[in-house]
């Protein structure tokens, strides 16, 4: 049975996904996909997810000063999403022509303000970091996990999306293929998987969780940050033809917060589980594997 913390969580988070479906639907916007995304993700995922991490004994994440930690993040997390990532990476990608140094350079870009500079700011307000890089992969039941839940998302991903199609259209050899598949997975598991989630979840979920008492409530919470977190990027650098870009902003906020948070809801829900930075890394990079490899082909081969 839930405990009254996390059916509240769950209440408001249900309620606020729902606002933001109920904009979309009146504004003109795709407000079906959600849907998609909310059973896929935030129901269908996150159970399996809840199964096959049932025999982790996952150790707490020391915070020092929960409050403080969690304020000064949050703090960050406004400049992170509306200069940094709405404007900061716009630039970098506008000075550098497209190809593998455009690549490497967004990648230590998105390495400097995903990881750097929340370690700074947690060791500046008096926070330990050394538990964050835990990778887990000794734990009980992690082998599996990984195996199922990148399976599950490759599959999920071959059928969805165009992506198989793409890399067939590339005349490899099967073996070339899967080299180039793999390729993909592990540089989207460093440069959206590692960045994302270490911030995201091991730096702001686990100090939310200490400061609110409630894993739920952090998970829940954190999801929506990490949902509108995508907006200012979106709005700023979208356009025409760009999934969820709209001339209204407010129309743009709730497609990040309807599609996005699902997501982030089902990688709270491992990273909490699992306390495994490389697990939720993996397991990340497994759902933009498949549609990034085209053109990871196309940039480093």
């Amino acid at each position: 049975m839930a405990s009254r913390p996390t059916l509240r969580a769950l209440f408001i988070y249900i309620a606020i996904w729902g606002v933001a479906v109920a904009y979309l639907a009146l504004t003109g916007g795709d407000w079906t996909f959600p849907f998609a995304s909310l059973l896929i993700f935030g129901v269908a995922f996150s159970a399996v997810i809840w199964f096959v991490t049932r025999k982790m004994d996952a150790p707490p994440v020391p915070v020092a000063n929960p409050k403080r930690e969690s304020a000064g993040l949050l703090i960050y997390l406004v400049v992170y999403a509306v200069l940094l990532i709405g404007f900061g990476l716009g630039a970098i990608k506008s000075a550098i022509p497209p190809g593998p140094s455009q690549e490497l350079a967004v990648l230590a870009y998105k390495l400097a303000i995903h990881v750097a500079l929340p370690v700074a700011i947690i060791l500046s307000l008096g926070g330990t970091v050394h538990a964050l890089f835990d990778t887990g992969h000794r734990r009980r039941g992690f082998w599996l996990a990984l195996i199922v839940l990148s399976a599950a998302m490759f599959a999920l991903l071959a059928l969805v999306s165009p992506s198989l199609k793409q890399i067939a259209e590339l005349n490899l050899s099967p073996a070339a293929a899967a080299s180039w598949v793999i390729a993909s997975w592990l540089w989207i598991s460093v440069e959206a998987g590692l960045c994302e989630e270490f911030f995201f979840r091991v730096c702001l979920q686990s100090r939310l969780t200490a400061w609110l008492n409630s894993p739920a409530t952090a998970i829940f919470a954190t999801s929506i940050l990490f949902g509108l977190s995508h907006f200012p990027g979106l709005y700023f650098r979208g356009g025409p033809g760009v999934d969820g870009w709209s001339n209204d902003p407010a129309q743009v906020a709730a497609f990040t917060v309807a599609t996005l948070s699902p997501l982030s809801v089902s990688m709270g829900v491992l990273w909490s589980r699992s306390r495994s930075l490389l697990l939720v890394a993996l397991v990340h990079g497994a759902i933009d594997a498949l549609p990034a490899t085209a053109e990871f082909v196309h940039i480093w081969g």
